[in-house]
């Protein structure tokens, strides 16, 4: 009489989570070495120019601070990489004084080949209720100096492409405009280099 051979559930399920896990280490390996051959070097933004033609606050009431504005912006964005082009899948600016977001505009989406420089032209027109309480005093002290401090930072969501294989990212663009009201003599505007993070 012959013995007849059973798998045992148990040996079956270990053998797939062994395979699993060999899978996960070599697929690990050859990613790690995909990024150092073909490591993005990080998106360049800079605001080519910037006109500030409105910036006032006024008090309403004895509670409520209003903000009015107008800023258009011209914005490279730059694809340094030779070898991955990239898709903007989603892009937002946002306006920032004094810590406080005062407006957002959204752009449009776009593909970005190889070595190469986008424009984009955010603008912000309209009014923000202001909430912060040192705004006042901030903004008084700047309008005396003649110019005013800006950031306005850059959200996407993008997709790095090198042949068929694309890595998403959600890089941010940080920008520190020192600006003058167009007219108020404040002297031509200096390109600006926007710090960007991956």
């Amino acid at each position: 009489m012959s013995d007849t051979t059973k798998t045992h559930p148990c040996s079956l399920l270990c053998s797939l989570i062994k395979l699993i896990f060999s899978l996960s280490i070599t697929l690990s390996i050859s990613f790690f070495f995909f990024w150092l051959i073909y490591h993005p070097n990080p998106i360049k933004v800079h605001v080519e120019n910037a006109s500030l033609s409105l910036f006032n606050l006024t008090t309403t009431n004895a509670t409520t601070t209003t903000l009015t504005y107008n800023l258009t912006l011209d914005i490279s964005v730059r694809n340094p990489n030779k070898k991955i082009s990239i898709y903007y899948d989603w892009i937002e600016a946002r306006a920032y004084y004094n810590g406080e977001r005062f407006a957002f505009a959204t752009l449009p989406t776009f593909y970005q080949g190889h070595k190469n420089t986008t424009m984009l032209y955010p603008s912000f027109d309209g009014q923000s209720v202001v909430v912060e309480s040192g705004t006042k005093t901030r903004f008084n002290t700047e309008k005396n100096d003649g110019f005013y401090n800006i950031y306005v930072n850059g959200h996407a969501r993008v997709r790095f492409k090198v042949g068929w294989i694309k890595i998403k990212f959600k890089p941010r663009a940080n920008c520190h405009l020192r600006l003058a009201l167009s007219g108020g003599g404040g002297g031509g505007f200096q390109r600006i280099k926007c710090d960007v993070d991956l």
